[in-house]
């Protein structure tokens, strides 16, 4: 192939398409006639046919990689299209999209988990062997007395609750959606800011968590933790997940679009476990604030327990497989 003669035939054909692609770009809202959707579609695929011609060749690599951006730009258009003029259903955000967008990026929730069970292992070891580190591990007064006096207080209370109890759950629920919010907004700083609040936040689980423990206090601790902990802990890895991923697109390893092409192809997956986030923050708060913080005798341990493994439970598989049937619909690697 006479490569210098293959380039100018088809350059005219590129530059219109990045010409096309721009003015699309400066008013993605704007508009497209039914023959300009053609002829977007048709240089976007002839331009997708000459790079993978080109690719076969070790030459003009500038023009590969101009080529590279052109289709990774075109891709995003003419299939992303599609979504923009779909009409947004409640239903099916929760049913399929949420859930999708979670499992694909999965090793991102994957990465967050790691470094809070990480961080909860530390915790844990540092208030098992010395004990004055407790109060520079433990964000919140209440946590800092000795828990079987807590446990005592609190049993003795439930019967009737006062503003003691709206006040703490208020403050938990405050942390952790900041906790969330800043995980996610701190993905901004290619990660590092969400990597050390997911083991920052690990630390303080494990402490807490072996504080109740070596003070006999398993049974109060689950029966406290699981109902609103169940959803709360995985709302606050899906936020971490939201900023792993942006910090992904933003570090852009092994990729080679654009910064900008690589945030917009992520833009929809952060928004949406964003919100997913905030939406199970909002069931955590309900539960922590109606049945987290009564205990025995007005609530069983048990039930709460049981509840917070059900809970547990239904997140898994509504992560795990809702929406499912509509993935396999589409073709590998495709989105809707």
């Amino acid at each position: 192939m006479d490569l210098d003669k293959f380039i100018a035939a088809e350059r005219p054909g590129w530059l219109r398409l990045d010409e096309m692609l721009a003015r699309r770009a400066e008013d993605p809202w704007a508009e497209m006639t039914l023959e300009e959707a053609r002829e977007l579609e048709r240089l976007y695929l002839r331009a997708s046919a000459d790079l993978a011609r080109l690719s076969t060749l070790a030459a003009e690599p500038d023009v590969q990689r101009y080529l590279e951006r052109l289709v990774a730009r075109g891709y995003a258009e003419v299939h992303g299209g599609e979504v923009r003029r779909e009409r947004f259903q409640v239903w099916r955000w929760l049913r399929v999209t949420l859930p999708q967008a979670w499992r694909r990026q999965r090793k991102a929730f994957g990465l967050a988990l790691a470094l809070m069970l990480v961080g909860a292992a530390f915790g844990g070891a540092a208030v098992a062997f010395d004990p004055e580190a407790k109060p520079v591990i433990m964000p919140f007064s209440h946590l800092l007395g000795d828990p079987s006096e807590r446990v005592a207080e609190e049993e003795a209370q439930s019967r009737s609750p006062s503003g003691h109890h709206s006040t703490f759950a208020g403050q938990l629920m405050t942390h952790n959606t900041q906790v969330t919010l800043t995980a996610l907004a701190l993905g901004l700083t290619w990660g590092v800011g969400t990597l050390v609040l997911m083991f920052y936040n690990g630390v303080i689980l494990g402490a807490v968590v072996v504080d109740y423990v070596l003070a006999g206090e398993t049974t109060f601790l689950l029966g406290w933790l699981l109902p609103h902990g169940s959803i709360e802990l995985p709302a606050i890895l899906v936020g971490g997940q939201a900023g792993f991923v942006l910090a992904g697109a933003l570090l852009g390893r092994g990729q080679r679009q654009r910064l900008a092409d690589r945030l917009r192809a992520v833009a929809g997956d952060v928004v949406t476990l964003a919100v997913g986030a905030a939406l199970m923050l909002v069931w955590a708060g309900i539960v922590e604030s109606f049945i987290s913080q009564y205990h025995e005798p007005v609530l069983p341990y048990w039930l709460k327990i049981t509840m917070g493994l059900l809970e547990l439970t239904a997140l898994i598989a509504y992560l795990g497989w809702s929406g499912r049937g509509a993935e396999r619909a589409l073709p590998k690697g495709g989105r809707r």
